[in-house]
């Protein structure tokens, strides 16, 4: 019987001390000779204590499958990759005791998730925190990649705190993430004509003119007379014209569309080119107290849009006129809308070209004045 301990000095050698009781197996039972003339079997045998240290070395090399230096007897992890580095046990190493391994921990000194890489997630939104660059998001908001609250329209303002979540893209905003409305209309900058000047959305946002206000623009053409025969402004004619500068001072959303007409007495092309003229004549006269040029257009139709019959004096009359509309400045021109397309005298000009048609005696020298192919023009209002 015995006992004793083993030291191992790594995998190749063990350093071993035991203690053994021994008997004595030869015959008589006897080392000495001396019979203790003893009657039992154990007593008449001699027994001694034996003492023994020494090395056991191993022959070969254990079998260590990974080769991370742990042999497979005692390798808990026999399959981890080469060149991890592992414990005694031959697992790899978990340096912040979370689970997760150090070469596959991005975050090896911090506990974490194992769905996160090993990264911690403050604030539970999903994204570790490594790549988190809004860390304390409150509990609930949805997040974007990030990790900051989701901004779906792209305002500025999280969703959840946007008022307003659908914005089109570069709106500007206010603080609920709702489009700016400036004047406080209830019409949004981005779709307001005017956004300093209150109005209604049936009006693009912008002040509606009086009724009393448009009446004088309706019937300026009954007020706004000129000499015979030329595109000279009567003096009668400043008055309604002084009214209608004062209106677009008071509107300056507005612009307004001059368009100049005539009868059918005398040679298309006459016509035209005093109906330019004459509209021409009434939009210098605004120009010249103050209003801006882009905010006034003005062309002749010569005597193409009758309102009435030039079969009769009385219809002639009427066809005889200068049209002046107001319409919202970037809106479809008023007088193309009601009569359609023709060149303003701003186009012409800007493409170095002259008025249309022949030239009128406007300036009028009565000798330089010519009868149209057509008919007279002395008999033109």
């Amino acid at each position: 019987m015995g006992g004793g301990l083993d030291f191992h000095l790594g995998e190749g050698a063990t350093f071993y001390v035991q203690a053994t009781q021994a008997y004595l197996q030869a015959n008589d039972g006897r080392l000495d000779g001396v019979d203790n003339q003893a009657t039992t079997f154990w007593d008449k045998k001699d027994r001694y204590l034996q003492f023994t240290a020494g090395v056991r070395a191993n022959l070969g090399k254990a079998k260590d499958t990974d080769g991370d230096g742990v042999s497979d007897k005692k390798d808990k992890c026999p399959d981890t990759p080469a060149g991890v580095k592992v414990d005694v046990n031959g697992c790899p190493i978990d340096t912040d005791g979370d689970g997760v391994a150090d070469y596959l921990d991005k975050c090896p000194d911090v506990k974490g998730l194992a769905n996160l890489n090993g990264c911690p997630d403050s604030d539970g939104d999903g994204v570790a925190d490594p790549d988190d660059k809004c860390p304390n998001t409150p509990a609930g908001v949805k997040v974007d990649a990030s990790g900051c609250p989701l901004d779906s329209d792209g305002d500025g303002v999280s969703d959840d705190k946007d008022k307003c979540p659908n914005t089109p893209s570069g709106v500007k905003v206010d603080a609920n993430g709702c489009p700016l409305d400036t004047d406080g209309d209830g019409v949004p900058d981005y779709q307001d004509r005017c956004p300093d000047r209150a109005g209604p959305a049936s009006n693009k946002g912008c002040p509606e003119i009086k009724a009393e206000q448009k009446k004088i623009l309706n019937e300026a053409t009954k007020y706004i007379n000129f000499d015979f025969n030329k595109a000279t402004l009567k003096p009668s004619s400043n008055a309604r014209l002084d009214q209608m500068v004062q209106i677009l001072n008071e509107y300056p959303d507005y612009s307004l569309s001059i368009a100049g007409h005539t009868d059918s007495q005398g040679a298309d092309d006459y016509n035209l080119r005093l109906s330019y003229e004459r509209a021409a004549a009434a939009r210098k006269y605004m120009l010249d107290h103050g209003i801006p040029a882009e905010r006034i257009e003005a062309r002749g139709y010569g005597e193409t849009k009758p309102i009435a019959d030039n079969k009769t004096k009385a219809g002639q009359a009427l066809n005889r006129r200068v049209d002046f509309d107001p319409y919202l400045t970037g809106e479809a021109n008023a007088a193309e809308t009601k009569y359609g397309p023709a060149p303003s005298i701003s186009e012409i000009r800007a493409s170095g070209q002259k008025l249309p048609g022949k030239k009128t005696t406007g300036t009028g020298s009565p000798r330089s004045r010519k009868a149209p192919a057509k008919k007279a023009p002395a008999k033109r209002k």
